[in-house]
Order: structure tokens, then sequence, then C-alpha cells
């Protein structure tokens, strides 16, 4: 549950690149707005939360005043610099030049905040004797937020990473428990007790090891899908993703435990044989219930993704 890595903001920024357009001219408008009444336009970060710099070009590229930062963790960095500063060489001023409308540049790494960003810049000729250009930085992670309703999840993202790191703390305490029952057993079953007094020991002792590989992929599970990876709720193949590999879990553990059971049964003991069967094709129902979910999962998201594209397309 990190936040969106860069790949899939650049994936969202192709999917939605009209809408975010529309969106930050907007934006230009009301900044435009803002300059022409020489006022301070720092109260719409409150609107628009990412907003990171404002700032003008005159019609030599060359940058009129410091920057205005809209971000409070870089205003003592970045706010008293960037005056007379030569930006001719940037592409969107030297696109801006070749065509009057507002220029967006792709997404890039921000030399001043270190954020996946794009720039917008807008012509104020109209409102000057000369032109000048006004031209925004947004970081592109909190603008696809901003733009899918996003925003209080995010927020909210620390809280839960730290709950899910409770509940791995846990399970890994549990497996390191169950790893010290497996030491002991093996010790007492190579030193102290011997195997024809029971010749069932080393079945139990695969069973805690069966209990504790279970429970570490389990806590290795969340760990990856809800703390250190970015889990795009928005699309069917990251819950997919979640589902199986939990489902992939399980099977690998009622295998095992079925195995061991048939191994029971095979000792002498035919009550374990029927148990043993019913886990045996509990395995191939989940299996075969696993694959028929992937498969129509799959085929349901590529359906969606072509009708995305075909409406894109007209």
């Amino acid at each position: 549950m990190a936040r969106m890595s860069y790949i899939i903001s650049v994936e969202r920024y192709q999917e939605y690149q009209t809408v975010i357009h529309d969106l930050l001219d907007s934006v230009l408008a009301s900044l435009e707005d803002g300059v022409k009444k020489q006022q301070d336009n720092r109260y719409l970060i409150a609107q628009y939360p990412f907003l990171e710099l404002q700032y003008c070009l005159d019609k030599n590229g060359v940058q009129l005043g410091n920057n205005v930062c809209f971000k409070r963790q870089y205003m003592k960095t970045l706010n008293n610099r960037g005056d007379s500063q030569d930006l001719s060489e940037r592409p969107y001023f030297q696109g801006i030049q070749q065509q009057q409308h507002t220029r967006f540049t792709p997404p890039y790494i921000s030399i001043a905040t270190n954020h996946l960003c794009i720039s917008a810049i807008k012509s104020l000729h109209a409102s000057y004797g000369e032109n000048r250009y006004l031209v925004i930085d947004v970081c592109l992670t909190q603008l696809i937020e901003f733009i899918m309703g996003d925003r209080t999840r995010a927020t909210m993202t620390p809280f839960f990473k730290a709950g899910y790191g409770i509940i791995v703390s846990c399970l890994f305490i549990l497996v390191l428990f169950l790893l010290g029952r497996v030491f002991g057993d093996i010790y007492s079953l190579l030193f102290v007790r011997s195997i024809e007094n029971d010749p069932l020991e080393p079945f139990t002792i695969i069973i805690f090891i069966t209990l504790a590989l279970a429970i570490f992929d389990l806590g290795k599970t969340i760990l990856e899908e809800e703390i250190l990876m970015h889990k795009d709720i928005f699309r069917h193949s990251s819950t997919r993703r979640t589902i199986t590999r939990f489902i992939s879990t399980i099977l690998i553990a009622v295998s095992i435990e079925a195995l061991l059971t048939m191994f029971k049964a095979a000792l002498g003991q035919s009550q374990y044989l029927l148990p043993a069967i019913y886990m045996m094709l509990a395995v191939v129902g989940l299996l075969i219930a696993l694959a028929i979910y992937v498969y129509l999962g799959a085929k349901a998201e590529t359906l969606l993704l072509s009708a995305q594209r075909n409406k894109k397309g007209h």
C-alpha cells in the first residue's frame, strides 16, 4: 500500500491525459487571474494540493522573479530562487513559441523536488505589452490521486501500513515460536527419544514446519502487497494477484498436510485414509477454482481495457 510507483503514475497519466490537461488549463486560468491582480496564489493549494511551483518567463525564456512554492517543505529552499534563470532551452518554452496554446511536458523528474512531475506553460501576452509566459510544476502522483478521488485513502495509507505492520510482526513471531518447537522436537528425537517409540514423531515435526511455512508465506504476502508495494485498487489485476497469492499459500499448506495424512494411513493408521482423500479432493477443487478465477479475471480485464482504448479512439 505504498504510494503509486512512477510506472503506474505514467500509465495513469496516459489514461487520463485529456482530463488532466483540462484541469491544468483551469488552474492556469485561476493563476493568471491572480497574476493580473498581483494576488498571492498560495490559497489555491487547499483546492489543488498537487501544485508545486509557479513562475513567469519573459519572451526570451528568462525567469521573471523568484519561484512561488506551494509546498511548505520546499519553501525555504525554493521560494527565493530562480530569478533571472535562463530557461529558454527547455522544451516547453520552445514549444509554446511555436504554438500559442497551453503546452504540457511529458512526465519527468523535477530537479527542484525530486518528484515525478509535469509542467504546463501558458502565454500571457494578451495581458501584457510583450510576450510573457506563466509556468506551473505539479506533482504527478498527487495530481492523479486528486483526479481519481484517492486523496483520502492516500492520506490514511501510513495508518493502514502501521496496522499491517503489526499484523505481519505477530505472524513472524508465531513463525519463530513454531520453529523453536520444531528445533526442540528434532533435538528430542535425535538425542532423547527413539523413533521406534513413536514412528509418527517426524510427521508431527513436518506439520509444524508446514504451518510455519504457510504462516511465513502469508506474512510475506501481506508485507509485499500491503506495505512495500503499491496496490492499485482501481485495477482488477491488483486484487486478483493478492487473492491468487493467498490461495496459493493455502494450497501449498493443505497439499502438504494431505500428503502427511496419506503417509500416516500408509503406516497402518487407516482412519486417516478418508481425511487424506478429502483433503486431496479439496486441493484439486481449489486449484480448478483458482484457475477459472484467474482466467475469467484476466479475460474480463482485457475486454475492459480494449473497451477503454476503443472509447479513446472515438
